[in-house]
């Protein structure tokens, strides 16, 4: 059984660098472009999911055509709350944002937002089911959501979320105690 973990395609947020997680904005016509033009992956008769995010639901669209495909709440990215849409450059000299940096965003929530850690918990949480199934399955959502999944799948590479999350419209092939880059 493979589990498929891609990561939507650029959105204007993307481009523009800013924290975006709970806002849901479309594909950009450059993420769409980039998503078209990309190599195809064969998934066969994979079971597909999705974050309910339209950038989510657009890429899966691009990517797999018209298929049947479930809704999964708890795949979408973290709630950056009162940073949202915000770019670091916008928020370095705001003294909560420098606090919340300070105290460790894994831990702990920006105002009116959620952790690192409650975000893991909630996308571990929908995880497991999918884990124990034998079907392969394609999950498209979002980079912190794929990072936190790779973190606590392949603990032991000793790799931080930021360094799992994998470039738009791609990600990773997860086979048993295996995985290979999506190109």
């Amino acid at each position: 059984m493979t589990v498929y973990l891609i990561r939507h395609g650029m959105t204007l947020a993307n481009e523009r660098h800013l924290y975006c997680g709970s806002t849901d904005l479309p594909l950009s016509e450059g993420g769409r472009t980039a998503l078209e033009n990309q190599p195809r992956i064969s998934v066969g008769d994979a079971r597909f999911l999705t974050s309910p995010m339209l950038r989510c639901r657009e890429t899966l669209a691009v990517l797999f055509g018209d298929v049947n495909c479930e809704v999964c709440p708890d795949f979408r990215e973290i709630d950056f709350g009162a940073f949202e849409m915000h770019s670091y450059e916008q928020l370095k000299d705001d003294p909560a944002y420098q606090a919340w940096l300070d105290a460790d965003p894994e831990r702990t929530p920006p105002p009116g937002g959620e952790s690192g850690e409650q975000m893991k918990r909630r996308v571990l949480r929908a995880l497991r089911p999918v884990l124990e199934t034998d079907r392969d399955t394609v999950i498209v959502t979002h980079g912190g959501v794929i990072a936190a999944v790779m973190e606590s799948l392949f603990p032991e590479e000793g790799k931080n979320r930021y360094q799992w999350q994998p470039k738009p419209g791609r990600g990773y092939a997860v086979t048993g105690k295996t995985y290979s880059p999506i190109p």
